[in-house]
């Protein structure tokens, strides 16, 4: 091996601790760290990076493998996942996914299941960091998907260097790293890695994103370029972020759980600031996981420019000469119970002197009916349709926004001003 080689080496490795670090570095103090370990390339060699950051910061390190039960051969595949780490020394967990027939986006479905298993795992285990392998290989795939979608500016930056979920970070420090990076690394240390079949499948959108990007390298569009291209987009995104920001201090407001628009302020502001608006509150509103489709949004907001009212996502808007109000549809709320002790509707948190037997329900227009103080709360009557109550079986025992019971309390969890801001 050359001189120039052995330096090369060294810059390498250098450049890939240093990028496991920066998760961690400078203010960040992990109670323990764990590495998404699928036996690919990416994960192994995090694997291998993190060991070395480990002991350079003092914190547990652990591992942890999703059997997804798809495909023959996935346990025996996590299975050498456990006895890699027993090598190193990292405690390894094996999550596996129960699951029957699995219906619409396969691959979704097994996103969601693999993160929120990890999720709760860590939690249990005082691990507050989990470290996933994504590379920059993997954002320029998702660039091109983005462009498969017809994506915005959100859908085109690529995926995110971090986001919380259950009390836990996920964090990916490889995102500035391509893959034959990481795989030159291992090949290094000497270390091998399990190659997916499924990243053979042309059944997979990412797939065929991936085959279409090795098309386009004549052409210079490459996984350096449109990582170029992914950081010109995210300082668009700031300064979209930061007009929107502004709006919503003007154009909108919460009140007992539906969000009121002035309308005038709403015609005063840009179409993508009133769609990001838009999109946020029927979010928090329906408490889903994802936008509701361009077609839908576009949808509404033609109904509110016309003066109409409209329904998506589970919503109402509710339009008038001055103001529209975003609310919860009474149909999307029919039959939500839940406990003294859960949250209702995905978002209400319902305090009080529970007795055995009460649960929380959607207050209806029967519950309304026996409020007879309702109007001067100042709220309107189709929040209140759909307000938090406390029930016992079909006797109404407290309303809390309506002023009906006592010594009962019902709050948003989330906060308005940072909910908007994050979606």
């Amino acid at each position: 091996m050359s001189v120039d080689s052995l330096l090369a080496d060294a810059e390498l490795e250098e450049f890939l601790t240093l990028s496991a670090q920066s998760p961690f570095f400078p203010e960040t103090k992990p109670t323990g760290v764990a590495v998404a370990v699928s036996g690919g390339s990416d994960s192994v060699a995090a694997l291998h990076l993190m060991v070395q950051v480990a002991q350079l910061q003092g914190f547990a390190l652990h591992a942890v493998t999703v059997d997804h039960a798809l495909r023959a051969g996935s346990a025996a595949e996590a299975a050498g996942v456990a006895q890699m780490c027993a090598a190193l020394g990292v405690p390894h967990q094996v999550l596996r996914w129960e699951h029957g027939e699995v219906e619409g986006n396969l691959m979704d479905a097994a996103r969601r299941a693999r993160y929120g298993l990890m999720a709760d795992w860590a939690a249990a285990q005082a691990i507050s960091h989990i470290v996933l392998g994504h590379t920059a290989d993997d954002q320029a795939e998702t660039f091109l998907m983005g462009l498969a979608r017809k994506a915005g500016i959100d859908g085109l930056v690529g995926m995110q260097s971090h986001w919380d979920q259950g009390g836990v970070r996920f964090v990916r420090p490889f995102l500035k790293v391509a893959r034959k990076d990481l795989r030159c690394y291992l090949m290094q240390l000497g270390v091998s890695w399990i190659d997916d079949p499924s990243n053979d499948n042309d059944r997979f959108t990412r797939v065929k994103a991936r085959r279409a990007l090795k098309a386009l390298k004549p052409l210079g569009i490459t996984v350096d370029a449109l990582g170029q291209v992914i950081d010109n987009l995210f300082l668009a995104q700031g300064a979209v972020e930061t007009a929107t920001r502004d709006a919503m201090e003007r154009v909108c407001r919460e009140d007992a759980g539906e969000v009121v628009f002035d309308i005038r302020e709403w015609r005063r502001t840009g179409q993508e600031e009133q769609r990001r608006l838009l999109v946020a509150i029927l979010r928090r509103i329906s408490g889903a996981g994802y936008a509701p489709r361009g077609s839908g949004v576009l949808r509404v907001m033609q109904a509110i420019n016309q003066g109409q009212d409209a329904t998506l996502a589970g919503c109402r808007i509710r339009v008038s000469d001055k103001l529209f109000r975003v609310v919860r549809e009474p149909r999307a709320v029919a039959g939500v119970v839940s406990r003294p002790d859960a949250l209702w509707d995905g978002r209400w948190q319902v305090d009080g002197p529970f007795a055995a037997g009460q649960v929380v329900r959607a207050l209806g227009a029967d519950g309304l009916h026996q409020c007879k103080d309702w109007k001067s709360t100042g709220h309107s009557r189709d929040s209140l349709l759909v307000s938090p109550a406390v029930w016992y079986n079909d006797v109404l025992i407290a309303a809390p926004l309506a002023g009906f019971g006592r010594g009962f309390d019902a709050r948003i969890v989330a906060p308005f001003n940072l909910f908007v801001l994050s979606h």
